[in-house]
């Protein structure tokens, strides 16, 4: 049996500088140039790596030359083995804004394989033939940031200078493809009734799907970069009212695949879907041991809800001030009361934290602190299981969960 194999085309690119500007409510907006964060892939001796110092910042010096994305992509190419099923176009910058764009879809397009754009605001397309030239090579799926449907608050919040051929653009391509919009949602901007009349209207032209992002302004929402507030003085949901807007309008657009990040799913009741399947959760393994789990603010709850489940002590999972657990930094770490830490502590996978730095923060006590990285995913956020089925999202708890217990009865300490 063959591999089918997805291949990636990074063509570069900055954020904000490489799109025709920064949207207003752009997450990159204001970005300092902050140290390295440490992560996972860090070295242990060195805080710092690749990933953690530029990916997480998407920092390019700019869009690479075609000649250069070229080579690299033939590279990949020529180390396949099986059929490659999909290729994916992505960057730091928007692929709309990308300056040699007509000539690499050809050169993409002539290998006769469909293709995917992972994110376009089509802000750098001006003349609606581009989706028929978008199909015509073997485009089959692109996800194109909307805000609204309205061309003036396009022109507004997103800087599109040519807002109308953007929305006419969706349409043609939603006439033959598979389009995923995605809607970065401003309280009293484009909620309400704007929010129902871009939905109403994405529906009737074909969209497959809609994926609705919480605005973020605070740094507990996630914004490590030195960035915060990207918009002074703009109101912001609750966790809580961000997920009955999107639970409200999943039910009023059935036509149209709507989930919300970071939270939730409505399809799959996801993220944590596990947490109401006891027939599920009996099938974990049982705790034997135990060990501080730390987490943030939005997963807390469901994890005390699996942990107690499992045999385990919902109080040992600890809280730091970040909604996000996988945007915590050291900082988040600082103010934890340390004798209400076991003597093995575990943090999110993919915590932006280097392990010998952890453990000399929440050791500094005089007590020594195992430090345990978790594992990288727990459950699905409704941006990933937009494409994912049931059992792909319930596989990822079961399997997050699995291991993550596994680590306590591994290295926790006696109960």
């Amino acid at each position: 049996m063959e591999t089918m194999v997805h291949l990636t085309v990074d063509i570069g690119g900055r954020p904000g500088y490489d799109c025709r500007g920064f949207c207003s409510y752009c997450y990159f907006k204001h970005a300092k140039d902050v140290p390295s964060f440490g992560c996972r892939y860090c070295l242990p001796f060195l805080k710092g790596c690749d990933y953690c110092s530029r990916g997480v910042k998407e920092e390019y010096p700019g869009f690479l030359s075609l000649q250069i994305v070229a080579e690299s992509f033939l590279a990949d190419l020529q180390m396949v083995t099986g059929d490659v099923t999909r290729i994916t176009i992505s960057g730091g910058g928007d692929p709309s804004c990308y300056p040699e764009f007509r000539d690499l879809i050809e050169l993409l397009g002539a290998l006769d394989i469909p293709l995917h754009i992972g994110y376009t605001s089509g802000k750098g397309f001006d003349d609606p033939e581009i989706a028929d030239f978008l199909i015509a090579n073997h485009l089959t799926e692109v996800s194109f940031t909307v805000f609204a449907t309205n061309a003036e608050l396009r022109r507004k919040w997103m800087h599109d200078p040519t807002p109308e051929a953007s929305l006419e653009i969706i349409h043609r391509l939603a006439k033959k493809i598979e389009v995923y919009a995605a809607i970065v949602v401003l309280p009293d901007v484009n909620d309400g009734q704007v929010l129902t009349e871009t939905l109403s209207w994405l529906s009737g032209v074909g969209v497959k799907g809609v994926i609705l992002m919480r605005f973020a302004n605070r740094l507990e929402q996630g914004l490590i970069l030195e960035n915060a507030p990207i918009l002074p003085d703009q109101r912001i949901h609750t966790v809580q009212e961000f997920s009955d807007l999107v639970r409200e309008n999943a039910a009023a657009f059935s036509h149209l695949r709507i989930s919300g990040t970071p939270l939730y799913d409505p399809l799959f009741n996801s993220p944590f879907a596990i947490c109401k399947m006891p027939t599920l959760l009996d099938r974990l393994p049982k705790i034997e041991k135990k060990a501080t789990i730390i987490t943030g603010i939005i997963a807390s709850s469901y994890i005390r809800t699996v942990i107690s489940a499992c045999g385990g002590d919902p109080s040992l999972v600890v809280v730091v001030d970040k909604e996000i657990a996988c945007l915590m930094t050291i900082d988040d770490l600082t103010s934890l009361h340390l004798p209400d830490l076991c003597d093995t502590v575990i943090i999110p996978g993919r915590a932006f934290v280097h392990d010998a730095e952890v453990e000399k923060v929440l050791s500094r006590d005089g007590v020594f602190r195992m430090i345990v990285r978790g594992p990288e995913m727990l459950s699905a956020d409704g941006e990933m299981s937009m494409g994912m089925t049931e059992i792909d999202v319930l596989t990822i708890e079961m399997e997050g969960f699995s291991s993550l217990i596994q680590l306590i009865n591994q290295y926790g300490c006696p109960t």
